[in-house]
């Protein structure tokens, strides 16, 4: 699924990203075309450096191509910015330790000029969806890395953006916690129907979660495989032993070697 009844939501075209330093230019994206269509759960996935976070970056507005355009729900990516059009979620969950997890989850909304009574309708949905129902009161130093990371997911939606960007968002939590969070983002998905743009670094990660798989590779960040799922969409955690599972995740490894053997 590329594309959707008005055209993608997200789409780039020949994107480019050449950062100057001070030992020189640094070619962070090259060439890169790709389009999103509303409600895809999209994977990129690359060895560390091939641009994967760059791109949500540039998608964001928190960094500018240097050739090549983007647009996100027709707009510009700063237009977008703007217009709230997405909500994103950090490798760390960056909530701030002297507010409580509904005070972090109010923020954007306060920021936004909510009124009090819809921040409070939107803190309760949020964290109903998370399943951190009763935590609004704790503070972040009292819940888990996992319930953590809840609660920043819970405050990207808090604004109900139609999409949501999640750079690594599980990778510094343990196997078995990781396992349910993905269990739990799939549900999420599923119930709110939000375009999700995520970056992994874990082949099983990407595999299971994705509607499609974008396999990235060593910097210039290049596109060398576009993965489209077969699997169902209730998916649930065993189907990681099924053989169509595995075979999605070894053309992901070949793609990762390709990239390797073309630099």
């Amino acid at each position: 699924m590329t594309d959707s009844v008005g055209g993608p939501i997200i789409a780039a075209q020949g994107l480019e990203l050449v950062f100057q330093t001070g030992d020189g230019p640094v070619h962070a994206l090259k060439d890169v075309n790709l389009n999103i269509a509303k409600g895809e759960f999209v994977s990129f996935i690359g060895p560390s450096g091939c641009g994967k976070t760059t791109f949500l970056r540039v998608v964001a507005g928190l960094e500018t191509a240097t050739g090549g355009t983007v647009s996100v729900n027709g707009m510009t990516p700063d237009q977008a910015r703007q217009a709230r059009a997405y909500g994103y979620v950090f490798q760390a969950a960056g909530l701030y330790p002297w507010r409580t997890i509904g005070g972090n989850i109010r923020l954007p909304l306060e920021i936004m000029g909510f009124s009090k009574s819809d921040q409070e309708t939107r803190v309760k949905r949020t964290l109903d969806l998370v399943e951190l129902s009763g935590f609004e009161k704790k503070y972040p130093w009292q819940l888990s890395g996992g319930m953590q990371q809840r609660a920043s997911i819970a405050r990207a939606l808090a604004f109900d953006a139609d999409i949501l960007l999640m750079d690594e968002p599980f990778g510094a939590l343990d196997e078995i916690v990781r396992d349910r969070l993905n269990e739990e983002l799939l549900r999420l998905w599923a119930r709110t129907e939000k375009t999700i743009l995520f970056v992994t670094h874990s082949i099983p990660e990407a595999v299971y979660l994705s509607s499609r798989i974008v396999v990235m590779s060593p910097r210039p960040g290049r596109i060398t495989d576009v993965i489209e799922s077969p699997l169902p969409r209730d998916r649930p955690l065993d189907i990681r032993d099924s053989a169509e599972f595995i075979a999605i995740a070894h053309r992901v490894r070949q793609g990762l070697r390709a990239g390797h053997l073309d630099e």
